[in-house]
């Protein structure tokens, strides 16, 4: 996860992750949209959902871009911010 608080006005963090297939990816996005509509966490966007390489889903403050390998390092988004701290994954548990 990419913290862009203090880099860029449009989003709060990037989360970038692989999937090693389309369908891996596109499971992925269905699982998170679906988790987070109970928050009232709800997709704002989604794009290339169809595609086979990188599927971008905006929830206004975290942007979510899962990529195939390739893609990934194609476009190389955590050296594009690379002034943009990280931030480790933590998992909470559901209590």
């Amino acid at each position: 996860m990419v913290d862009l608080t203090k880099l860029w006005p449009v989003a709060d963090y990037f989360v970038i992750a692989t999937g090693s297939s389309a369908r891996q990816m596109r499971s992925v996005c269905d699982e998170i949209a679906e988790m987070g509509q109970p928050l009232n966490f709800r997709a704002f966007r989604r794009n290339g959902y169809e595609g086979q390489s990188w599927i971008v889903i905006d929830f206004v403050d975290v942007v979510l871009h899962l990529f195939s390998p390739e893609a990934r390092t194609y476009y190389d988004l955590e050296n594009l911010w690379g002034d943009a701290p990280r931030v480790a994954w933590e998992e909470k548990k559901v209590e």
